[in-house]
């Protein structure tokens, strides 16, 4: 089923993900994400030999899962505080800081799914606490994006297996179809929590943070 899939892991992230990224990048990105959950708490971005600082740019390429409702990259960057109260009221202790190697970036609010999902919390607190408004109620709650590989997951290897199904906190955005695992892109948030519990030795949960989010609607009257 994996050769199937209508879009490969190296169109992902090479010009069909990003377009405009040289092609040295784009294989370094490819040869990262079947092994995104070794990134763990230092998430640092991708390394190639000679280039400038400036090809990871974060509001250009979407390297950091950002926390739910948040605004479009290039305004979050700019308006985000890094005041971490959006960190200190957490519940799953899910959001953490962007280390430095994220260079603009760094001390920004994060989520690795690999150490804590989010586990979409009905009150949404982050949202609540955030003063700079840079993470918003009234914008999608999505992070982003999750994907199943089925030559690594454990139901479609014919065991028996609804881990990430039972664990999902979204209605319908991972059911059980004859059987196997199928993810609703629709109403999938990208929380990272079947990531996070899937049992399989390999992973085969990979979750990619939104390749572009909203700007938020100027305020009424301006």
């Amino acid at each position: 089923m994996g050769d199937e899939e209508p879009l490969s892991r190296r169109d992902l992230l090479g010009g069909k993900l990003f377009g405009h990224l040289r092609s040295s990048l784009a294989d370094a990105l490819e040869s990262r994400i079947r092994a995104f959950e070794d990134l763990g708490a230092e998430m640092a971005p991708p390394e190639v030999e000679g280039s400038p600082e400036s090809l990871v740019d974060p509001a250009q390429i979407p390297l950091l899962q950002r926390p739910p409702g948040a605004i479009d990259e290039e305004m979050f960057l700019d308006e985000c505080t890094r005041c971490d109260e959006c960190i200190a009221v957490c519940p799953p202790s899910a959001i953490r800081k962007a280390p430095d190697a994220f260079g603009r970036a760094a001390g920004t609010p994060m989520i690795d799914p690999r150490i804590q999902a989010c586990v979409m919390c009905s009150d949404t607190p982050c949202i609540t606490a955030c003063e700079p408004n840079v993470l918003r109620s009234d914008l999608p709650l999505t992070m982003g994006s999750a994907m199943i590989v089925p030559s690594d997951c454990l139901a479609f290897l014919g065991q028996s297996c609804t881990t990430c199904t039972d664990a999902c906190p979204v209605d319908g955005a991972l059911d059980l179809t004859d059987g196997l695992p199928r993810i609703d892109s629709q109403r999938c948030t990208g929380c990272g929590v079947c990531h996070q519990v899937c049992p399989a030795p390999v992973n085969a949960v990979i979750t990619r943070p939104a390749q572009d989010r909203p700007i938020p609607p100027a305020p009424s009257g301006s």
